[in-house]
Parts: C-alpha cells; structure tokens; sequence
C-alpha cells in the first residue's frame, strides 16, 4: 500500500516534466542544429535592416531609405554611414537595407537576389542608392518601381548607374530597368540617373579622380561648402547624359592614387567628363522627380569630407529644402569609419545588419 502510494505520484510528476522539458530541450537542440541558421521567422528577430532615428535637426519628420547593394565598391559599409550623418547630425530618419543572404541573415554583397526590407521604401521621401548589378524578384522590386513611379526624389552613386541587370529571356515585368535594355535604353540608369554603364574612363585602380567644380554652376546650394572633392575610384565615361542635366562637378583624371598627384595630360582631361549632376525626370505620376548622381561613391571615397557634404546637400535639396541647407554641413562621422577598399571578393566576413546599430 505503501509502495503505491509512493509510486502513484512519482509516475504523474515523471509525465509532467516529459511534457515540460522534451520541449525545451529540442529548442537548445534547434539552436545548435544546421536548422537554426534558416532565415529567421521575423524581421524584428532578425535585424534585417538598420534604422537611425533622428535627432532634432531641419530633417525633423522626413524619412530616408539607403539601399546597399553593390559587389565591388562596399555601399553596405557606406550606407550606414551617410544614414547616421543624416539621422544623428541632421534629424532625418534614416532606414539602411542590405543584399542579406536569406539562409543565414549575413550581408554578402555578391548576393545579388535579395534586399531585406524592401517594403520600407513606402512612405519614403526619398530613396539613396548604392546598387549593382541586382536581380531582384518581383515581391521586392515592385516596392521600388512603384517608388519611381511616384515621382519621389532619387539619389544614386557611382555603380548605381547599371543598378539592375536582369537576364535576356527574363519574364520579370521589371525587366526593362536592366542596364543594356533596349526598349527603355540604358534601363533605370540611363533614363532615371542619367547614365548607364558605359567604361572606364581613367585607369581603373591607377588613375584617382579631383572633383572640379562646374564654374556656371557654382553658385548651386548643393555646392555649399564643397570644394576639395578627392576619391581613389577612377572617372568614369559619360556619353548619354541629356544636355538639361545640370553638371555640378567634373571629374579630372589625376596620374595616381594620391590627394596631391598631377592631372593627366590630353584627351582624358579635354573636355573633363561629369561626375555629379542634377536632372528632372517626369515619371509615370507625371510628377518631375528630382535626381542628383555622381559616379563616385566608394566606400573609400566618402573618407573625404567634402565628398560627404555634397550627398548631405543633395539629400537637403532632393526633399525640396534646398534653403536649409548649412553653408558647411556638419559630415563628423558619428561612429569610427574604416573603410575596406574597392575590390571584388573582397567584403568583410561574417557581418550582420545589427553590427552597424549605433550603439554598438
């Protein structure tokens, strides 16, 4: 009797706890299974994006999206920066997007099919991009192609200029935006920025680029501030640019990879090609969008403060507040900025999205 008093009550707890603790102990085993690296069940858990609020400053209220996306000039390490500038130094609310590796939540710039949080562009005053090359499925791109349709301003920088490409026999209804498209010539690049791909027109990796200012229009807001424009990138050929797009810089082909080294003699040089610029161009809305591009923009170029300025004043004046923008922009850098340099297959390993949240 005894005995099954005893017994009786140690079975019941021994069938409480199997249903209390099987269960935990498969989510420890799910952690360190291959399983765990699957793409997480919310983007809230995973920290897909990264988003900088802003302070108080003229971009109070106004939202900003900076889209990464680029293999060889490292914009996932770019976007972040420019996005706490604008957000900690100038108050606008910044959201950064990356090409994330759906399987394991890591930037891998090579991975040309995905950008979290695409769907942050609505709402959007306006959108900066630092894209190449991407092939982007439908869900994802529609978010975009409706943003450009809406008449919204427009940022691009250096390789944005064939941001998409999209195979031959492609059924996409975005297909169009590919770079060599020939029914939309020069795809999103060319009838959007301004340009498409066309060349090199310095020697890539040999030859860096001096931004000299345009003397009809120096008097431009965007230029407030700006005058030593320096980047190790080389500039490139500019052949389709419409005659109504306002050239701001023009990019002089120097002899080396310094600050101080000689322009090169000849051609390169006579005339010097663009290298940013400001264009309308009227969208579906039929609404005038307004665009500003320059093909630089390495993360190593942005190491120069005047080369930041003048993408913090373009931002003023996509959004129409070209009357607040300071005579010398505040570009401090808000957290340390070590860039890697331009290169394929050369991007850091092993980062995540959350590794450029400010309070790390």
């Amino acid at each position: 009797m005894f005995y099954q008093l005893l017994i009786k009550p140690m079975f019941s707890l021994l069938i409480v706890l199997s249903f209390v603790a099987v269960p935990a102990f498969s989510q420890e085993a799910k952690k360190d299974s291959p399983e765990a690296t699957a793409e997480p069940k919310t983007a809230e858990d995973a920290k897909l994006w990264v988003e900088y609020t802003g302070t108080e400053g003229p971009g109070k209220g106004k939202r900003i999206v900076l889209i990464s996306g680029d293999d060889e000039y490292r914009s996932e390490e770019a976007m972040p920066m420019l996005g706490q500038i604008l957000s900690q130094r100038h108050g606008f609310d910044c959201t950064v997007l990356f090409p994330v590796n759906p399987t394991n939540g890591k930037i891998e710039p090579e991975h040309q099919t995905n950008i979290e949080g695409m769907h942050r562009i609505e709402g959007a005053d306006l959108v900066v991009l630092g894209l190449r090359f991407r092939n982007l499925p439908d869900d994802q791109m529609k978010f975009f192609a409706d943003y450009v349709d809406s008449g919204k301003p427009i940022i691009g920088f250096r390789t944005s200029t064939h941001a998409f490409n999209y195979p031959a026999n492609s059924d996409s209804p975005y297909a169009h935006y590919s770079w060599r498209n020939s029914k939309w010539p020069g795809g999103f690049g060319q009838q959007v920025l301004g340009e498409t791909w066309v060349a090199h027109h310095g020697h890539h990796g040999k030859e860096s680029t001096r931004g000299v200012i345009e003397t009809a229009n120096a008097a431009d807001p965007i230029l407030k501030g700006v005058a030593d424009v320096w980047g190790p990138t080389d500039v490139y050929t500019i052949k389709n640019l419409k005659e109504s797009a306002k050239v701001l810089l023009r990019g002089q082909v120097l002899q080396g990879m310094n600050a101080d080294d000689e322009p090169v003699a000849g051609p390169k040089n006579e005339p010097m090609m663009p290298l940013a610029w400001t264009q309308l161009f009227e969208s579906k809305s039929g609404n005038k969008t307004r665009v500003f591009c320059t093909t630089m923009g390495a993360a190593t170029d942005f190491a120069n403060e005047d080369l930041r300025r003048l993408l913090v004043n373009a931002c003023y004046w996509a959004v129409g507040m070209e009357d607040q923008i300071p005579e010398r922009a505040n570009v401090e850098l808000v957290t340390e900025y070590n860039p890697t340099a331009f290169g394929f297959k050369n991007a850091r390993k092993n980062i995540q999205p959350s590794d450029f949240e400010l309070q790390k």
